[in-house]
């Protein structure tokens, strides 16, 4: 059965030799680009088209035309390619249309070499955009998947092809469109007959002109953290973009993990396997498998959703041209067009439902087998991880702040995790307007819910750091959380009292700028040796509760100071407040609340996906009822510093 797929929708491939067939209603240039385990285009030599129409496994058009078929034998790819992306661009300087929008939606579909149809995609929507990402084939726990993109650019193949991180797209894009527009591929030679084994495709060692090979592939993009939904400014911080690399990682492209589970059989999912992503460690393994699964619930859900709105319309416009005939809203012509178009709406929504549900199941399992694999700074508080813990000698890649779920299925549940060392201070809103969750909650509650989930990632953190290389500090201006801080001031674990007053206020502050401001002058002049033996060179939380009480005018500057220079540096912010509360200082605070990643002590839905831009439901961390998992874990890491000296 062919499955009729809509964007972000995927289905599972049965067969590795393919054949991809485009239907255009005028001439497109049709070609297809490689993409590592992060969707990457490393150079030019992972790119098919016109001009250099052949690449292991895969082979294109040397024309535009308004029909064509690209061969694809997936076994034949090279190992590091995970994903094969279909492009399709209007030549330029042919007297043809220049826009998508003015010719007729583009039809796309993946057969099997005997002409059997797997999936199709008509590609609707399109206006001003003049290049287009069709399709996708991907590669997903050992088995290929095909994804419907459609996701178009109205700056043409350059933009297209610097989106997927290719240096030179715009000299690349200008040398395909001339040899297209001079005709220098005018004469194209007819598919290679089909062998008995039905192999299409010319296995060759590379691309007709692969120009110099690089030294090195290019480091893969940052991945994009979530985002508040509501935020009016969601840039993480005004000096751009956050870089996600792990500073201590090298930038070769890692082994890809040994099969730990025999491949699936054609038409079954893959068994789920814990840490089959690509890496140098697990950890870094299971760090990339779980964005993986982000990344698949977040466009498993958006097809869905994007399937349901396309059925109600297509009744809608069903029953509008039925009723539109005088003759069918007399007796029962009318009722039956109604019957037959909700029958039809029913139809597509249960397919829909079928598949996502098919999607979901798998993500469950996967989930169920990830889980009980993680280390300590990915494991929630459940996991029993945490009972055998041992503060580690190395920083972990990343930390676990909570979980995140759609309505699609509740309980299905996502690690969020972020990088290490922390690149952006961490805001737990205590405000009861921020949602309607909060507005639900007492005031005082709602509060001390948000302190108790500051000290708990504080503790986290202490966890997963090596002895001695990370310090919590605290303001506590009118010593209202007391009991929260409870567990760290017991353990001994803090760098000193929790400051109240304004003189407490004033010292943890004039330390802590000190520090960034020594640290950036070393590192500028390149004289790390120069720095002061009192001056603590580790990493550096501060932890402030009740923000702004407590604070006067040069605090609130020298808090501004530390969340916009200090991550650089190793000074991080932990910020408990409710911005209603900050309201006061005007705008001048606003740059503040940006530069911080904000989460909230109670369940909420203001996260949004960098994909497709859900809203995720946020679930913050808790330790189970009972139990003593604090108590042991800062038992741990005093235990460590003593036996490190420190």
């Amino acid at each position: 059965m062919t499955a009729e797929l809509v964007r972000g929708q995927n289905h599972t491939l049965p067969q590795t030799r393919l054949e991809i067939r485009v239907s255009a209603g005028s001439p497109v240039v049709a070609g297809a680009t490689l993409g590592d385990e992060n969707g990457v285009v490393r150079g030019a030599e992972w790119i098919a088209h016109p001009g250099s129409p052949q690449l292991p496994g895969l082979e294109v058009s040397q024309q535009a035309a308004a029909g064509h078929r690209l061969a694809v034998d997936l076994e034949a790819l090279p190992e590091t390619v995970h994903r094969v992306t279909v492009l399709l661009a209007l030549p330029v300087g042919v007297g043809g249309p220049t826009r998508f929008g003015t010719t007729a939606a583009p039809f796309v579909a993946v057969t099997g070499l005997d002409g059997t149809e797997i999936a199709t995609f008509t590609l609707t929507g399109l206006d001003a955009e003049s290049a287009v990402s069709a399709l996708e084939l991907y590669r997903r726990q050992g088995a290929w998947k095909v994804r419907a993109v459609g996701q178009g650019y109205a700056a043409g193949l350059a933009e297209m092809l610097a989106d997927q991180g290719l240096a030179g797209a715009a000299e690349l894009a200008a040398s395909i469109q001339e040899a297209v527009a001079r005709s220098l591929a005018r004469s194209v030679a007819p598919p290679p007959p089909r062998t008995p084994e039905g192999d299409r495709v010319r296995h060759v060692s590379g691309p007709s002109d692969p120009g110099p090979a690089p030294a090195a592939p290019p480091q893969p993009p940052a991945a994009t953290p979530v985002q508040p939904a509501d935020d009016p400014d969601p840039t993480p911080t005004a000096g751009g973009p956050i870089d996600y690399a792990h500073p201590r990682r090298q930038h070769a492209a890692p082994p890809t993990p040994p099969p730990a589970a025999p491949p699936a059989q054609p038409g079954q999912a893959a068994q789920p396997v814990a840490g089959d992503a690509t890496g140098w460690s697990m950890d870094e393994r299971l760090y990339n498998q779980i964005w993986g699964m982000f990344e698949d619930l977040a466009r498993a859900a958006a097809a869905y959703r994007s399937a349901v709105d396309f059925a109600e319309s297509r009744m809608d416009q069903e029953l509008d041209r039925s009723l539109s005939d005088p003759r069918n809203r007399i007796g029962g012509a009318g009722d039956r067009a109604r019957e037959e178009a909700r029958a039809k709406r029913d139809e597509l929504t249960a397919r829909a439902r079928e598949v996502l549900d098919r999607d979901l199941a798998q993500l469950a399992a996967e989930a169920a087998v990830v889980e009980p694999a993680l280390p300590a700074a990915y494991a929630g508080w459940d996991n029993p991880v945490w009972h055998a813990h041992r503060v580690p000698m190395e920083l972990p890649m990343a930390l676990r702040l909570g979980d995140l779920h759609l309505p699609e299925r509740t309980g299905l549940r996502i690690p969020l995790l972020v990088r290490l060392p922390l690149e952006r201070g961490i805001w737990v809103d205590s405000g009861r307007t921020a949602s309607e969750a909060a507005a639900l909650t007492d005031s005082d509650r709602l509060r001390r819910l948000a302190m108790e989930t500051a000290v708990l990632h504080a503790v986290r953190l202490l966890a997963v750091y090596p002895p001695g290389e990370f310090s919590v500090h605290v303001i506590d201006p009118a010593g209202s959380a007391a009991g929260q801080l409870a567990p760290l001031v017991d353990a001994g674990v803090l760098a000193g009292p929790p400051a109240a007053g304004p003189q407490g206020v004033a010292s943890v502050l004039a330390h802590l700028t000190r520090r960034v401001d020594l640290v950036q002058m070393a590192v500028r002049a390149g004289a790390a040796d120069s720095l002061p033996p009192d001056l603590d060179t580790g990493e550096q939380l501060l932890v402030v509760n009740d923000f702004p009480h407590g604070f006067d005018d040069r605090a609130v500057t020298q808090l501004r100071y530390l969340a916009d220079e200090g991550p650089a540096v190793g000074v991080h912010l932990l910020m408990v407040a409710d911005r209603e509360d900050a309201s006061a200082y005007g705008p001048v605070l606003d740059p503040l609340w940006r530069s911080l990643l904000r989460i909230t002590p109670v369940t909420d839905n203001h996260l949004a996906d960098p994909w497709v831009g859900h809203a995720w439901t946020y679930e913050p961390p808790v330790t189970p009822p009972g139990s003593r998992v604090l108590e042991q874990v800062l038992a741990a890491v005093t235990a460590a510093r003593r036996a490190a000296g420190r």
